[in-house]
């Protein structure tokens, strides 16, 4: 697995987990995928460390533990008041390992004093050791999720000699307004195929579809030493 000078490494492992296609929230009930969709991957990295100058990229995920899956009776509470009864089909028992760099949103032009490649990475290195810098959660609030540094690839895996492993059609991620030229709300479907446990998301055959969910939404500025630095005081970013 190719790895950028920026990369990091980490473990993150957790009871239960529930990644769930976001067009299928608005019902009663919940299914997990068999794994971590891309964005749920981004979301987690992101609680490790973050700031809009960059973008991460997850370059692949290695699902460690068997799929297994437990449903369980839940009683959310409906807009209308009082409670309902659904049924939630959460992973249960699981551990990935995923490697991730980041590169520089060049739609952030008034971050462009902010690109200094060296801090970020250190930050994100400690931020890995300490088990991220926000709560860290595995597809959904009632998951939480523990995170570890690794080596991508080191320790038995489940999956090691499977053999390739069609995850069928899956949601992606987004593609948020202010990563893009024309300022569109994108949402990206793909069919991942796990190789001996690996999903490499630079695979090239894999084949990104897109939908425009927003066009040419507005985006918020930012300033260096105003709110950028409020943000850096606010999570600690400045150690």
């Amino acid at each position: 697995m190719s790895q950028y000078r920026n990369s990091i490494e980490y473990e993150i492992s957790g009871k239960y987990a529930l990644f769930s296609d976001p067009a299928a929230r608005i019902g009663g009930e919940k299914f997990s995928y068999s794994v971590p969709t891309y964005q749920a991957l981004i979301g987690i990295t992101e609680g490790i460390y973050w700031k809009p100058t960059f973008i991460w990229v997850i370059d692949a995920v290695r699902i460690m533990h068997k799929i297994q899956t437990e449903s369980k009776g839940i009683r959310p509470i409906k807009l209308s008041g009082g409670n309902d009864l659904s049924y939630y089909t959460y992973l249960y028992d699981v551990r990935y390992q995923v490697q991730a760099h980041f590169v520089w949103n060049e739609q952030r032009k008034d971050l462009a004093g902010d690109r200094n490649e060296n801090k970020h990475h250190q930050i994100a290195l400690r931020s890995v050791e300490k088990g991220g810098r926000r709560d860290i959660f595995l597809g959904t609030r009632e998951c939480p999720g523990y995170i570890e540094p690794c080596v991508f690839g080191e320790s038995a895996g489940f999956y090691d000699d499977y053999g390739d492993w069609d995850m069928g059609y899956m949601f992606h991620s987004f593609i948020y307004p202010d990563e893009n030229p024309e300022h569109h709300f994108i949402t990206q479907f793909f069919r991942p195929v796990m190789h001996d446990g690996v999903i490499d998301f630079h695979d090239k055959t894999t084949h990104l579809e897109q939908r425009i969910i927003r066009s040419h939404q507005p985006i918020q500025q930012f300033q260096l030493g105003t709110n950028v630095q409020r943000v850096e005081e606010e999570y600690g970013y400045l150690d």
